[in-house]
């Protein structure tokens, strides 16, 4: 069966420091692979490792002082609920949207407010408030709306509310346009001093802050602080802020409190998507309470329960979060904001039933588009060298889910993305989402663009626009103008941050163990990514959905160990001698814990030419292993040449002059046969040998 190709990738090294690692593993007590990673984060001495691996350490300023406009918002808010005023939320259809819109439902109704909600339809109308919903708040008597994960951008229906006399707080963390809209108050991240903790929270974030500030104003924070915890986790994640600062904090706790959520909605999600390790069990759970001197009400001190059954990020990236996101993109977001919102575990469960049926039919569209999309860039043979972006347009496709292929396709190919379809209204008019590499910023992109478009928004990493067809062309051609300006020819392949090197020999559970001090891990805070010079592949087969699952083996180390390469089929098969970037992952089965890898990179082997292969010092000796056996190798002088010798553990001996393809087999010389060295199993087992010689050359 012929190799299929490998994956186009840049793999950038972080620089090595053995000697700074060994000193600060032997003063941790830690492998000097976590010491690496830590110090690759920024983390070189033992008081940065403290305030990294114990969060609550650091000191948390007052949101009061970084927010300028919070003191108005919860002003503001006081005022509606003591007035019994009616207050409207504006919530977003993705999962950071819904749940903020959850998190401050269940806080204002609990602080006695008399308040609703709207979400615009992601289909009809888009992202963002608009004019129509303004015009429908004022209808019903809304004295107050407050917008959550968006607003920044909505300069026009903003300005409509202000017309009809309602206020307007704006809370958002998506990128400050040129003109802010003329809101009664803005809490917005992005305007904020950069060195703040806060600096890098959601629209999840946002909402929590004003909802625990408010609260805490009113003096009845007691009992809330938990479940808006849980719904900040959760959106957090799943709306991949960065893991810095208070995120880093509060997703640290918030994840050790998921498995013993209160919250019904969080339960049967946990329970419907099968979540390993869960448990809605009281049994541990510590006493919690609120300091009421603290300006941003948290948790006390006192640590949350530490169990086998802590979530981590990945179980609410993979597993929650999209059942959740699923339902803004091709449902009704309500479905979403009921299951968070009811105390009724039969009502949590039938929308958690609804959430896990809707993902499944997103997950089929979105493997439908992805193929179609895929199809259309290899028939067209769009030369992304030179356009350094790709767009794509097709009719038919679903909105819902053109963002998750757009990521899919910056995977694949390494360039910004571009992805829309036509309204099903509308043909003349094309809606989308856009994903971006690190060297390339969506937003100002968009800006760029800006009277091409209609509405639009976004931030570094992603935004979404629409835009006359007609427009199209020039959309691309102005989209690659923008790109050359900021991407060179070596920017256009997937970009993987590697730590350091692991080979087979160093991977274990207890390593495994330690890198889990690292998490809460997700972006800006990625977990430790290996790479194992040649690995062999012994086994691969594809399972599932396309993955690809190996057994890896190295020359020098008796051990197997399991990888999997999830949606690798195209690859298939890959090449027996590789090297491999990868992280480790828990494999529990049967009761059994085993440290499997995830492929995440893979290229070929350095080849070390036999013709070529040169020798310093003799006698060279070194060991190698094969099929489960050690073998032994050196290189010895035989009158007026060198020769390769190669040891099996049944004393038979292969015999090779240095550069010649002609070798003796067998225990002596005299019974021994001629074997031609280029064939297999003996080129293997010179290849490695020359491997293993190599490294002890040193």
């Amino acid at each position: 069966m012929p190799i299929g190709r490998l994956p186009l990738q840049r793999w950038q090294f972080y620089p090595e420091r053995p000697q700074q690692a060994k000193e600060l593993a032997e003063n941790l007590h830690i492998s000097p692979l976590l010491a690496q990673v830590l110090i690759n984060r920024g983390i070189e001495t033992l008081t940065q490792v403290k305030e990294f691996l114990e969060p609550e350490t650091q000191f948390l300023p007052d949101p009061l002082d970084e927010f300028p406009d919070l003191g108005i918002s919860v002003e503001l808010l006081e005022k509606a609920i003591a007035s019994q005023g009616k207050i409207a939320i504006c919530g977003d259809y993705d999962a950071d949207g819904m749940t903020s819109t959850a998190l401050l439902l269940r806080s204002l109704r609990s602080l006695g407010a008399d308040v609703d909600y709207a979400i615009p339809s992601r289909m009809t109308e888009g992202y963002g408030i608009n004019c129509r919903i303004i015009e429908e708040f004022h209808t019903e008597g809304i004295q107050l709306i407050l917008t959550v994960d968006n607003g920044i951008s909505a300069f026009e229906p903003i300005q409509r509310a202000r017309e009809l006399g309602l206020q307007v707080i704006i809370t958002d963390h998506h990128d400050i346009p040129p003109n802010l809209p003329p809101a009664n108050a803005i809490l917005n991240p992005k305007l904020i001093r950069e060195p703040s903790p806060y600096r890098g929270i959601a629209g999840v974030g946002v909402a929590y802050i004003l909802a625990v500030c408010l609260a805490q104003k009113l003096g009845k924070a007691k009992g809330l602080i938990k479940p808006m915890l849980e719904l900040f986790t959760l959106g957090t994640i799943a709306d991949l802020a960065p893991l810095t600062g208070v995120n880093r904090r509060w997703v640290k706790r918030g994840l050790q409190l998921l498995p013993y959520s209160q919250l019904a909605g969080i339960q049967a999600l946990i329970q419907i998507s099968g979540v390993a390790g869960s448990s809605n069990s009281n049994s541990g759970r510590a006493g919690f309470v609120v300091n009421a001197s603290a300006a941003i009400t948290e948790l006390s001190a006192k640590p949350a329960p530490t169990t086998q059954n802590s979530l981590n990020p990945e179980d609410i990236g993979f597993r929650l979060g999209p059942r959740i996101n699923a339902i803004g993109r091709i449902s009704d977001p309500q479905i979403v904001i009921e299951l968070l919102t009811t105390d009724d575990m039969g009502v949590a469960l039938e929308k958690a039933m609804l959430c896990e049926e809707i993902n499944l039919q997103r997950q089929r569209l979105c493997e439908e588009i992805e193929q179609e999309a895929i199809a259309w860039c290899e028939q067209s043979q769009i030369d992304l060298q030179q356009e350094r972006v790709l767009v794509v347009v097709q009719p038919n496709w679903h909105h819902g889910v053109i963002g998750i292929v757009a990521s899919r396709l910056v995977e694949r190919y390494g360039v910004p993305v571009f992805i829309g379809t036509y309204e099903e209204e509308d043909k003349e008019k094309i809606r989308g989402s856009a994903r971006g590499i690190p060297e390339f910023h969506v937003f100002e992109a968009l800006l760029f663009c800006e009277d091409l478009l209609g509405k639009f928004g976004g931030h570094k990493a992603a935004g979404g626009f629409s835009l006359p067809a007609e427009n199209l062309a020039e959309f691309r051609r102005r989209l690659s103008q923008f790109a050359h300006k900021l991407l060179q020819p070596e920017h256009l392949k997937p970009l993987l941050n590697i730590d350091v090197k692991a080979e087979v020999s160093d991977i274990s559970l207890a390593l495994y163990q330690q890198i889990q001090a690292l998490q809460p891990c997700g972006i800006e805070n990625s977990a430790p990514v290996f790479w194992m010079p040649n690995a062999r592949i012994i086994e691969q087969e594809i399972v599932g959905k396309g993955h690809v699952k190996l057994t890896i083996s190295q020359f020098n180390s008796p051990d197997k160990i399991k990888a999997i390469a999830w949606r690798w089929r195209d690859y298939f098969p890959l090449p027996n001698r590789v090297d491999i970037a990868y992280r480790l992952r828990e494999n529990n089965f049967n009761g059994s814990k085993t440290v499997d890898l995830e492929i995440l990179g893979i290229k070929p082997a350095k080849q070390i030419s036999w013709q070529t292969f040169t020798v310093t010092n003799m006698p060279l000796k070194a060991e190698f292993y094969h099929n489960q056996k050690c073998y032994t190798c050196g290189l010895y002088p035989n009158d007026s040449f060198t020769e390769l010798r190669i040891r099996n553990p049944e004393g038979k001996v292969l015999a090779v002059p240095l550069g010649k393809t002609i070798g003796l087999l067998g225990k002596t010389r005299e019974d021994a046969v001629e074997v031609n060295v280029l064939q297999p199993p003996f080129s293997y087992l010179v290849e490695v040998a020359q491997i293993a010689l190599e490294r002890a050359k040193g």
